[in-house]
């Protein structure tokens, strides 16, 4: 396998951008009001959701022949507005920002305790939504490419011990040896090249934290990352437009990032046997009595508005909407009783990736820069701490003004598990999970940010989370569980009770990677679907 483009995937890209004209998508298409849901049509093999564990499925699919439907429930996002930018930025959000919200929601509520982060927005299906479940709320990508349009596109691979304690049942060898590499080489994955780094100014905020780091007797590693780093380079030089060097981040980024919409989903555009429906929201799923599945699917348009109710019909079905939406559809699947032999286990096992963001403030002659790049590149390593295990990113905070605040995403060993119900008077799922479950993680974190601080003279940042709160524990960027591989499925990704229904996504993996997981959760799909595609009938 090699990163750079194929032919397949150049069609397929410019198949994507083109995608409405073509046929492939259907963005608030459909009639003018809601309608009962019509005869089913049909499909070999349906896959919800175009995130990473999808965009896998779809490609492998579709190399093997299988003439496949991706639904998606948010938005293509491959046409400039009147700004003439596809993203807005980080700084000046807009109704593109967020998914159908009157404000954004950013993880950093506030600067100097003013309310100067969020702004006031139309409803939209913007590419980032945040759902609050009271104590804990899960930001996730919505559109074509799924979290991979609005993450730092940072791409580490887990310890290999700690990978074989979370997923025992999972041949490491295979795993290390050849789907990781797989998963590694599609995405894009590069390193920067630490000479630029240690010269750029882009980069001043990440030498800083680790000079503060190397002080405390602490370890620092180069991160991977499915940016561009050569892009960035040539960013910085001048020759390129600008985008991580541009405040373009977690509203997603115009240029430069290799989310899936532009590797794998557009292989898999690029077979002739992959198409993509947009704006779609799988509410049901119920056995075929001649065999397979249909899917109840409702069409929105821009406005939110259900604009049509249809039955898509399938032999096989791929279900990747992550782990909250897959595994509400199961669990509706199951309460409802369209789907009574599902798992028990379902709903059980998740877990926020022991998820903690701190900030530290730091001396007058630690500048940390007015320029700073939007792609994380180095992390505290700390995960060999018997006691307080932590991977601390090494976050940019880019306003475009000296603010000499130190920023940090650290994930934590964290034990405690959530689980999802499914609430029929709002037929939805609602994750069970308690602030007091977050203490292992904040503990954790605080114990490795006291040692920075104690022996730096620097202190925690109280303006910036809400409530003069030095850690911000309440949201994750990284749900993982919910359908736990060898519990609610089978050790390859088989929905227990059910044939020809398969989970492929971040609701395998039970709580906790220690790292960033979507390059583990790319790597789990491809070693699934191997085996699937290899031993299942068709």
């Amino acid at each position: 396998m090699t990163s750079n483009l194929t032919r397949r995937q150049l069609l397929g890209l410019g198949a994507l951008s083109t995608a409405a004209a073509l046929g492939f998508t259907r963005i608030g298409a459909a009639s003018a009001a809601a309608v009962e849901p019509a005869a089913a049509r049909y499909a070999p093999a349906i896959v919800v959701g175009s995130g990473y564990g999808s965009a896998v499925a779809a490609l492998r699919l579709g190399q093997a022949g299988v003439r496949t439907v991706v639904l998606e429930m948010g938005r293509l996002w491959d046409t400039p507005a009147a700004d003439g930018k596809v993203f807005p930025s980080t700084s000046a959000p807009d109704q593109r920002s967020m998914w159908f919200r009157n404000r954004t929601e950013a993880p950093l509520a506030q600067f100097l305790w003013l309310d100067v982060v969020n702004r006031d927005i139309s409803p939209y299906p913007g590419v980032l939504d945040r759902v609050n479940y009271g104590d804990m709320s899960v930001y996730v990508g919505r559109g074509v490419g799924g979290g991979s349009l609005v993450n730092g596109g940072m791409a580490p691979t887990p310890r290999r011990s700690y990978f074989s304690e979370m997923l025992p049942q999972v041949d490491a060898d295979e795993m290390y040896g050849t789907y990781y590499p797989r998963a590694r080489a599609m995405l894009g994955v590069n390193d920067i090249d630490p000479a630029w780094f240690e010269s750029t100014e882009w980069y001043r905020f990440a030498r800083i934290s680790r000079k503060h780091a190397q002080n405390t007797g602490l370890k620092t590693v180069f991160v991977p990352n499915v940016y561009d780093f050569a892009y960035m380079q040539r960013e910085a030089a001048g020759t390129a437009t600008r985008s991580a060097l541009a405040g373009e981040v977690i509203y997603g980024n115009n240029h430069g990032k290799k989310s899936v919409d532009k590797t794998y989903l557009a292989a898999a555009i690029g077979t002739g046997n992959v198409t993509i429906e947009t704006m779609q929201r799988v509410v049901g799923v119920r056995p075929d009595p001649a065999g397979g599945y249909v899917l109840t699917v409702r069409t929105s348009d821009v406005t939110g508005r259900v604009t049509q109710v249809r039955e898509l019909g399938c032999k096989q079905l791929f279900l990747g909407a992550g782990s909250l939406g897959t595994t509400e559809i199961l669990l509706r699947a199951r309460e409802t009783g369209t789907l009574p032999a599902l798992s028990d286990k379902v709903g059980l096992g998740w877990g926020h990736n022991g998820n903690v963001m701190t900030a530290r403030a730091n001396h007058l002659w630690d500048t940390v820069g007015c320029n700073q790049a939007t792609m994380p590149a180095m992390g505290i390593d700390d995960w060999d701490n018997a006691s307080n295990p932590v991977f601390a990113e090494i976050a940019p905070l880019p306003m475009g003004i000296e603010h000499w605040i130190s920023m940090y995403l650290a994930i934590t060993k964290n034990r405690e598990r959530g689980h999802f119900t499914y609430d029929a008077a709002t037929d939805s799922a609602r994750l069970n999970w308690r602030r007091d479950q977050n203490t292992p993680s904040v503990d954790a974190a605080k114990n490795l940010f006291d040692r920075i601080n104690r022996r730096n003279f620097t202190m925690y940042r109280y303006d910036l989370f809400g409530d003069n709160r030095a850690f911000a524990d309440n949201f994750t960027y990284h749900p993982l569980g919910g359908c736990v591989l060898g519990d609610a499925t089978d050790l390859y990704g088989r929905a227990k009770g059910y044939q020809g229904l398969y989970v492929v996504d971040s609701s395998l993996i039970p709580g906790s990677l220690g790292v960033n997981p979507f390059v583990t959760i790319t790597a789990l799909a491809e070693r699934n679907m191997a085996r699937i595609l290899a031993e299942d009938p068709r």
